[in-house]
């Protein structure tokens, strides 16, 4: 059969598809300072899980307390859950499903959340952005990463893309 070769040649990688998704989910965060999102998707390209950072689930978040500084009851860290925590928990299929996934996220996940990511049995994390990598945090996400086989990685981007909803 001969090609033909009409089809569109600008559209999305599946990187740059599934970074989309985890964008457009940490559009749902109430954060007032730090929006991200995740999309869990499996060895075969199907999105498995999305999540976004936010209170747990019945916490009235507008008594929330969204600060960054102050004592530690008086702040949001305490409380949030982290995007990548709930998307591996919003997932609803079997967890054998989640072996060998891959995780995208907007941000280099926290050491707590490559604990859970571990756990889960994904074992590729691909990030836009790692503007903590010098903190303790993130260092020993990737101790804990490189120690137990999962692979990470910037999303590698030739340009970088808008992408405008019209709704």
């Amino acid at each position: 059969m001969e090609k033909i070769n009409k089809q569109r040649k600008n559209y999305l990688s599946w990187d740059e598809y599934f970074m989309g998704i985890a964008k457009l989910s940490s559009m749902r965060s109430k954060d007032p300072n730090t929006q991200v999102g995740a999309c869990i998707v499996g060895n075969d390209n199907r999105i498995l899980s999305i999540g976004y950072n936010g209170t747990p689930n019945g916490f009235d978040d507008s008594m929330f307390p969204w600060d960054r500084e102050g004592t530690a009851l008086e702040t949001k860290y305490l409380f949030v859950c982290h995007a990548e925590m709930n998307a591996i928990l919003n997932y609803r299929g079997s967890r054998k499903e989640l072996e060998n996934a891959k995780i995208y996220v907007d941000l280099f996940p926290c050491n707590e959340c490559a604990k859970i990511i571990i756990q889960s049995g994904i074992k590729e994390v691909v990030y836009l952005c790692d503007k903590y990598a010098n903190t303790d945090s993130v260092i020993a996400s990737k101790k804990l990463f490189d120690s137990c086989g999962v692979k990470y990685r910037q999303i590698e981007l030739s340009k970088k893309k808008s992408i405008v909803l019209d709704l």
